[in-house]
């Protein structure tokens, strides 16, 4: 079959993209290889209990009206309204280090104002960094490399600050090791501290559910199972896909959001060597623990915590199977509007090394998993001091679970160091979409889709 567009992957982004081209009538068809859609933030279900994957946040929070933000550009993009997604505020998070805690909500005030009572010299300078990220345009695809970790020093003089700032921005979109682009580290701290935190109630199958809904109702073709065995090409020019059952479509362009080194595979072994050691070395092991309470009514009332129990915060692969030593809190059920929820949800996310999990057969695999299971139990009573006493269920998902269910390698969740914010590859009407065209979070993943979408499909009709 022949096709205005292809799309590699049923993600944020390849569900936006999806609908953005379909709304101007192209033959568009989104090629899922597994049976659930959403990527790495999907949810699934055990034991009769949905679970959510990957959504902690929406990040880019901004209340209705709010017409500039990037929320509010991504529902005018796809014809949705604010409702559609139910998006319910934070209460408020914090980032938590040995000596020093700095609270955060949906109010840019308050970070600014805990950022002055635990670093009092650095009131000036923090207020002027805020006011120069509130300013850059970061919406440039054309922006060189600039390291994070020296516009942070150059700017500020407390370390301390400058590891927490970049503890709680890298947690959430760094594919680099101990640094990032600081174009990306502006987005994120934009959708972070100056637009917000937001949750569905449903979690992230409100925002899935409402995107499959759209992209069908334009007239969208959505395959499930249907994984691409390799990309066709006609010289530098692709011209369709093999799925693994051995069908071939056709198409004028095709959008990938498999990732860039990914993508270069499946044109083939020479491409792939030239794509090199591109791919990230950054993955999670994420445990879920589901309470008879809400931890709230514990004592544990803030939504998100980034915390680190060192003085310097490492951002890197480990050596151990997971590294203990920092990590995310989260509590979806400690947004605004859930109180009435007969069950809380606990998470903690650890950084991992993908090495240690990769190579395990199936009963070496579990064992290990039992071992951290313990930990998480260990480690959430720092936060809830009873907490096995309310545990009535739990689940883990490790590097190998991501690198299943998202095809990155080495289960690398935010994909590459490289990232084609342009979205081109070297290969004429093939572009990268979604993590690896650098745009971040489920907001950013869209936004990505649809930037893709307008500026290589659109443009040119």
């Amino acid at each position: 079959m022949d096709y205005d567009v292809l799309i590699i992957g049923a993600g944020m982004s390849g569900l936006a993209a999806g609908i953005r081209l379909a709304h101007f009538e192209k033959r568009v068809c989104i090629l899922e290889r597994h049976y659930a859609f959403g990527g790495l933030n999907s949810y699934y279900k055990l034991r009769g209990r949905e679970f959510d994957v990957g959504l902690h946040a929406v990040t880019n929070y901004t209340p209705c009206g709010a017409r500039s933000a990037p929320l509010a550009k991504l529902l005018r993009q796809l014809r949705l309204t604010h409702d559609d997604f139910a998006l319910h505020p934070q209460r408020w998070s914090e980032i938590r280090f040995p000596h020093h805690r700095l609270r955060f909500s949906n109010d840019t005030a308050l970070f600014i104002d805990e950022v002055v009572r635990e670093f009092p010299s650095e009131a000036d300078r923090f207020r002027r960094f805020v006011e120069e990220v509130r300013q850059y345009d970061d919406s440039r695809l054309d922006v060189p490399y600039a390291s994070t970790r020296s516009v942070l020093t150059d700017r500020l003089r407390e370390p301390a600050l400058v590891e927490m700032l970049l503890c709680s921005i890298m947690y959430y979109g760094s594919a680099e090791e101990n640094d990032m682009d600081f174009v990306q580290f502006v987005t994120m701290f934009k959708a972070i501290f100056l637009e917000g935190l937001a949750r569905p109630r449903e979690g992230v199958r409100r925002i899935i559910k409402t995107l499959v809904r759209r992209y069908r109702s334009c007239g969208g073709e959505l395959r499930m199972r249907s994984g691409v065995r390799r990309i066709l090409l006609n010289h530098d020019r692709a011209v369709g896909v093999e799925l693994e059952s051995g069908e071939e479509l056709t198409a004028a362009t095709i959008i990938s959001c498999a990732g860039f080194v990914e993508t270069m595979r499946l044109c083939g072994e020479d491409r792939a060597n030239q794509a090199g050691g591109g791919s990230g070395r950054l993955s999670f092991v994420e445990t879920v623990g589901i309470l008879d309470t809400l931890p709230r009514r514990l004592g544990h009332e803030a939504t998100i915590v980034f915390f680190n129990d060192g003085e310097r915060f490492e951002y890197a692969r480990p050596g151990a199977p997971v590294d203990l030593r920092s990590g995310v809190v989260c509590c979806p059920s400690n947004y605004e509007g859930h109180d009435d929820m007969a069950e809380g949800v606990f998470r903690i996310t650890w950084l991992a090394n993908y090495d240690r999990w990769a190579g395990l057969d199936d009963e070496s695999y579990a064992g290990l998993k039992t071992g951290y299971l313990a930990e998480f139990t260990k480690q959430a009573a720092r936060y809830i001091p009873d907490f096995a006493r309310h545990l009535v269920d739990v689940d883990m998902f490790t590097p190998r679970t991501i690198e299943r269910y998202t095809g990155h390698l080495n289960g690398a969740v935010y994909g590459s160091p490289r990232k084609c914010r342009d979205g081109r590859t070297e290969i004429q009407n093939l572009y990268i979409c979604g993590t690896d065209q650098g745009y971040l979070g489920i907001i950013g993943a869209a936004l990505s889709g649809i930037t893709i979408a307008n500026l290589h499909v659109l443009s040119q009709s």
